[in-house]
């Protein structure tokens, strides 16, 4: 592709990454890139989503454990709002459970880290196109993989929980009573056969639910 082709079809990107040296390095290796232009950099979830209401960007590439919401929790919003924005996540877990519920909230593209910055910009060309873009081993591993058996209000309880929130502080925060919180973490521990809060929480992560 020569620069004046590429000047005039460049593909506005947002980055959204918690870590300021990563998320500098790959701003910079992708203004490498003729075709692409990084718009907006963005270090949590909440930011990235206002930004790209501003931006319009073409394609947006965010990490999944961000601050304020989490990559998924901004692709979600982004869904529901109706945004025209393609999502790549770029991570570094490679654990089926992201990938269906990356997918599940529209995501178009699901990368690992440790891949060549070439291929991260082969993706977002990709995305861009509408193409969908997936590592096919994890790809298989995800479809094969047992169903996701948490609710969203169960998710959102068990993650505190495994962050060391008690029922009261939990409760609070959601405007719950304690014993509704203690009902939802009851149903989470018995749908994992877990032992524990602590037990259902690391097993959910462990299994990308989380």
């Amino acid at each position: 592709m020569n620069a004046s082709t590429a000047k005039g079809t460049q593909i506005r990107v947002l980055l959204a990454e918690d870590q300021t040296m990563l998320r500098g390095a790959l701003a910079a290796l992708l203004e490498l890139e003729p075709d692409i232009q990084v718009v907006a950099q963005a270090a949590n979830g909440r930011e990235a989503e206002r930004l790209t209401r501003d931006m319009k960007p073409d394609v947006v590439v965010t990490d999944i454990e961000m601050p304020e919401w989490t990559g998924l929790q901004f692709a979600a919003a982004l869904k529901e709002s109706g945004s025209k924005a393609n999502v790549i996540i770029l991570t570094t877990f490679a654990r089926p459970g992201y990938l269906r519920r990356a997918l599940d909230a529209g995501a178009r593209g699901y990368l690992l880290k440790d891949r060549p910055a070439s291929e991260l910009a082969q993706a977002i060309r990709r995305v861009h196109t509408g193409l969908r873009v997936v590592d096919p081993e994890l790809a298989a591993e995800a479809w094969n993989a047992d169903p996701d058996p948490l609710n969203d209000r169960e998710r959102q309880i068990l993650q505190r929980a495994g962050d060391g929130k008690t029922s009261a502080e939990i409760a609070g925060e959601l405007r719950l009573s304690e014993g509704t919180v203690r009902n939802y973490l009851s149903e989470a521990i018995s749908k994992l056969g877990a032992a524990n809060r602590v037990d259902a929480a690391r097993i959910a992560r462990q299994r990308g639910w989380l």
